[in-house]
């Protein structure tokens, strides 16, 4: 069963179906989708690796162990056909596909200098929707200092693009305790074009904010669907050889 309430929500659930099937009739066909706990993430061409996965549990409220939610998390590499780190991409999503009752979140989604956040839910303790991008994630020591777990995670692996490269972040929750988080690292080269004069870059930001905002909607997509299909986005940029 999904984590989505039909009762509650029917005309959203529509939306969301009917823009699951577009997706996925963009999306190429992949027999081996990858496996984040109840959701499978079906990936844009390239060269992908696992590069790490784990699980661990979330504490929500009411504040005790019996509601606490287990999840799953997989960290992932896109590379060029030389073998250079284009893009690191961790998903995490519930360990199981099973609904609860209302679930109180502790996640906030607070302004930040020098990030761009769109928090959909204004302040709701019922659920998330929390967009966040840097542009320049390599730069003032930003991903140590705001995500420092993330930061070594990535370190841990080598998951950093040693190329210029920009943070997106999102979190979706459902009421019913559905959730789906993913964090992207991408070499700038894949989500802004070149640029030969003023005009071209006061455009060059607009294909990452497409980008980031139809991540958004397919996140969106993923605790409504059976499978928790997630189609990640092809980057809005040729992959660079």
């Amino acid at each position: 069963m999904p984590f989505f309430s039909w009762r509650r929500c029917r005309r959203p659930a529509l939306a969301v179906a009917a823009l699951s099937a577009l997706l996925a009739g963009c999306a190429p066909v992949q027999p081996d989708l990858v496996r984040v706990g109840r959701a499978q993430l079906q990936l844009p061409p390239g060269q992908w690796t696992t590069l790490a996965g784990d699980s661990t549990v979330f504490d929500v409220l009411p504040d005790d162990t019996a509601h606490d939610l287990p999840m799953q998390s997989r960290l992932l590499g896109l590379r060029s056909s030389s073998g250079e780190l284009l893009a690191s991409v961790l998903v995490q999503s519930n360990a199981d596909n099973y609904p609860r009752d209302e679930t109180l979140w502790t996640w906030s989604c607070p302004a930040q200098k020098g990030v761009q956040v769109e928090d959909a839910a204004n302040g709701s303790s019922v659920r998330i929707d929390c967009l966040r991008y840097r542009r320049r994630a390599d730069t003032e020591g930003y991903l140590a200092a705001s995500r420092p777990q993330l930061a070594r995670l990535l370190a841990a692996h080598q998951a950093v693009p040693a190329q210029p490269h920009s943070h997106i972040a999102y979190r979706y929750s459902t009421p019913e305790g559905g959730f789906i988080a993913v964090d992207v690292l991408a070499d700038q080269r894949l989500l802004r074009p070149p640029t030969h004069n003023n005009l071209e870059f006061l455009r060059a930001g607009r294909p990452a904010q497409e980008w980031m905002h139809q991540l958004r909607e397919a996140a969106r997509v993923s605790p409504a669907m059976m499978d928790g299909r997630f189609v990640l986005p092809p980057f809005p940029q040729p992959l660079p050889q």
